[in-house]
């Protein structure tokens, strides 16, 4: 069992030191008040307004929390430990504008998922409290909440409310223990035994797994849940038998339900979403009626990119239809490394279940989503990793696929991208094409170009690889489609911001051009507005062209002086030198600057070079990692160079910096070039020998490539480290791949040879940082490691 105990007296811990704060300047961006979330009705009229709930103090954090087979919840409150809250919301009229507050909410609200009903009259959420998790419903026409339930949901596996499509009612998961959970037995009953007999494993590195019998013992209490229906009216019936209810899901006809439950035997090697499960459909009433599967331990999947477990998955309704599935099947053995015409074949079944399903379309590359819309107008989507590509096929309403697909594009060529499927919610509260006449449909997109980011909104026949663009973002506005408000395709939402101004919703009617404001949010830190920018352009050795967005302190002229430079990166990788190239930002948005944007260095007086292109290219036909260290250094001397010719970096005070793979992108550039005074790592795995079988895009096991896997390695080069270095980690970091362990080694084998380091683990902190006194102290580590080179402007 893991069960994080930590009070606010582990500053007092050996080794331990207390939280520090960092600069005023600093405090006041972290303690900025966060925008209204906007969630919009089915019907498109009202708004909900959600606050989230931001910096939650340590003494939060530091709650009784399980860490079991993947899963971190919450013990007193089967709640997920991890999730995002909101602490206030109100609902805003689409039409007049209106404002109004939400009768009868708590003062302290803590609220979690909402889900409106399907007609767009009520919205059920839910709200954890000190005992667990109650739901709640609010009346849009009054303006009312009111508690439905007391402290009895059970979340532990994420399955959220979802409402039936009548509006009569909420189906939710209810515990089903509230007693004293099993104890563990301090006195072991035998050896813990795990076996293998020749079959093939392959699994990422996982955190948080089962280890013994009483772990088994606590997930299996606390998972374990009762599927109920919640009438608006607050009764309560019970729908078959108790278990662990991994998702769930009402027909559009409101009288199935398709049900997704975890069994034993549990693994001690893979997470929850792996163990073995049965899907099936039971009836209103809780009798099962159809069992589509029952799913071994996913324990065999080919480590290939593009590989799959065979039976049915992404099992689905078809929102357009009262009662029909949908699901995939793998034709290839899920093995994307074999040779197969039909890598998968989608099936049908309709109500009542007692006939053969229908094959509805064989795909020669791996399923990657359907848009449902109509037997006239559905697009079925593949996707397949070795050419990065994507493609979009019509479907014919007789069945199958049309000869030709309406996208065929490389997923890594930004400028290549058609964009997203705009939807709706239908009359069944399912998700579907939005298309006003039956026959046309919408993609908006980001619009990449030579010229940064220019959104775009473009509507399709439905049987045409022609369009007409109804929107397209205009300088000094970055303007983003959201969806349109209307039935008619019409007035559309949007949002607006520019470099000066924060984003704001407007409608437009696209048929008059008139607009109006739908928000009118406050733009923080006016002060950081008068920092320059510039979009810069450069090219590195081997011709790749690379671009980033380059910042100046507010105030800074050239006759100053050259300035020190934060440089803070993600490395990714390409298949193709062009796709690399491209420009996939807008000298025309707002800065968004927060205590996890590098822009706050702007602060203290250094200018920022912000995120720059870092491309990891597949050179004559081998592996982007064949030569990514050599890349690497291309590209970040590239950058240098480009920032000290126009005056503004001095090349002698250089810093890089970056989360996850962007840490050990530093770590790397320290290891293998002299070009930055200093280093800043967070949060990142510096030993890929830890993750033997891949690690962001690359597919080759470490016995596959063992010299790729040494090179790529800081901490294998670690006596080369010769510059200091920061680590920072979250000890709570379960993010596959970059366990704290790897910092621990980092740190240890530079101090171990004489280099020079400060490691700084967090505590209770994952992968991202939340409490408000980590946040505040990781702030203050990195000023001072700044400011210690005497080199800011302040």
């Amino acid at each position: 069992m893991k069960l994080t105990l930590l009070f606010s007296i582990v500053a007092a811990a050996a080794g331990a030191s207390p939280y520090m704060e960092p600069s005023r300047e600093l405090i006041e961006i972290v303690d900025s008040p966060p925008s209204p979330q906007l969630s919009i009705s089915p019907d498109r009229t009202t708004a909900l307004m959600r606050i989230p709930v931001t910096n939650i103090s340590i003494e939060e954090l530091a709650r009784p929390e399980l860490k079991l087979a993947g899963l971190r919840f919450r013990p007193s409150t089967f709640a997920p430990s991890r999730a995002r809250h909101y602490r206030d919301m109100y609902l805003l009229n689409m039409e007049t504008l209106e404002e109004r507050r939400i009768n009868g909410l708590p003062s302290n609200l803590n609220a979690l998922s909402r889900a409106w009903s399907p007609d767009g009259s009520m919205i059920a959420f839910t709200r954890e409290t000190g005992e667990g998790i109650e739901l709640w419903l609010t009346d849009v026409n009054t303006a009312q909440a009111e508690k439905l339930t007391g402290p009895v949901l059970n979340l532990t596996t994420g399955c959220y409310p979802v409402w039936l499509s009548g509006g009569e009612g909420v189906l939710v998961c209810l515990r089903t223990h509230n007693g004293t959970p099993p104890e563990e037995n301090s006195v072991p009953e035998g050896p813990v035994i795990q076996e293998t007999t020749g079959e093939a494993s392959p699994v990422r590195t996982l955190q948080d797994l089962l280890e013994n019998p009483g772990d088994e013992a606590l997930f299996k209490w606390y998972t374990d849940s009762q599927l109920c229906l919640v009438r608006t009216d607050g009764s309560v019936t019970e729908l078959g038998e108790p278990g662990i209810i991994w998702d769930m899901d009402p027909s559009p006809s409101g009288d199935l339900i398709l049900v997704n439950r975890l069994h034993e035997p549990f693994s001690y090697s893979f997470a929850a979403w792996d163990f073995p499960l049965e899907k099936s459909v039971m009836d209103i009433e809780g009798n099962t009626v159809y069992t589509i599967c029952d799913l071994p331990l996913r324990d065999n999947i080919p480590i290939t990119r593009g590989s799959v477990y065979t039976g049915p998955r992404s099992v689905h309704w078809r929102p357009d239809k009262p009662a029909t599935l949908c699901w995939v099947e793998a034709q290839d053995g899920g093995d994307a490394s074999r040779e197969a015409d039909i890598r998968d074949r989608i099936m049908l079944l309709e109500s009542p279940f007692n006939r053969a399903p229908q094959v509805m379309a064989d795909l020669a590359f791996r399923y990657g989503g359907i848009n449902w819309g109509s037997d006239s107008l559905t697009i079925v989507w593949e996707w397949w990793w070795p050419e990065r590509l994507q493609q979009g096929w019509m479907l014919n309403s007789e069945g199958g696929l049309q000869s030709e697909p309406l996208f065929s594009f490389s997923w890594e060529d930004a400028y290549q991208d058609p964009g997203t499927v705009l939807t709706c919610m239908n009359s069944y509260g399912k998700e579907v094409i939005y298309s006003p006449d039956g026959t046309s449909f919408y993609m908006g997109g980001d619009g990449a170009s030579p010229q940064g980011n220019i959104p775009f909104l473009r509507k399709y026949s439905s049987h045409s690889t022609e369009y007409e663009t109804v929107f397209r973002s205009e300088a000094p506005f970055y303007e983003r489609p959201r969806f349109f408000t209307d039935l008619e395709g019409e007035k559309l939402l949007f949002l607006r911001e520019s470099r000066d101004d924060y984003p704001d919703y407007f409608i437009r009617d696209l048929s008059s051009g008139q607009e109006r404001a739908v928000t009118d949010f406050t733009t923080p830190f006016p002060e950081l507005r008068a920092a320059e920018r510039e979009l810069i352009t450069y090219t590195r050795a081997d011709g790749i062209q690379l671009s980033g967005m380059l910042y100046t302190p507010p105030g800074y002229d050239l006759s100053q002086g050259p300035l020190p430079v934060v440089v803070w990166a993600y490395p990714q990788e390409y298949v193709s030198a062009d796709a690399a190239s491209r420009i996939t930002s807008s000298p025309c948005e707002f800065d968004h600057i927060g205590w996890w944007s590098p822009l706050i260095w702007l602060t203290e007086g250094y200018a920022v070079l912000d995120y720059p292109s870092m491309p990891v290219v597949g050179l004559n036909g081998g592996e982007p990692n064949d030569t990514y260290i050599e890349q690497l250094v291309m590209n970040a001397e590239a950058a240098v160079d480009a920032v000290v010719e126009r005056g503004i970096g001095d090349r002698d005070r250089f810093y890089i910096g970056g989360h996850s793979y962007g840490a050990f992108m530093a770590a790397n550039l320290l290891a293998h070039s002299d070009l930055f005074v200093r280093g800043i790592a967070s949060t990142g795995a510096y030993n890929r020998t830890l993750t033997p079988f891949g690690f962001q895009s690359e597919t080759r096991t470490l016995w596959e490539a063992p010299e790729v896997y040494w090179k790529m390695s800081p901490l294998m080069h670690a006596d080369k480290i010769n510059e200091p270095i920061l680590i920072i980690h979250g000890d709570a970091d379960s993010n596959p791949g970059t366990f704290p362990i790897q910092s621990d080694r980092l740190y240890g084998a530079i101090s171990g040879l004489g280099g020079t380091a400060r490691y700084v683990k967090l505590p209770l902190e994952g992968h991202s940082y939340a409490a408000r006194e980590s946040v505040l102290h990781y702030l203050w580590e990195i000023s001072e490691w700044l400011e210690t080179t005497g080199t800011s402007q302040n």
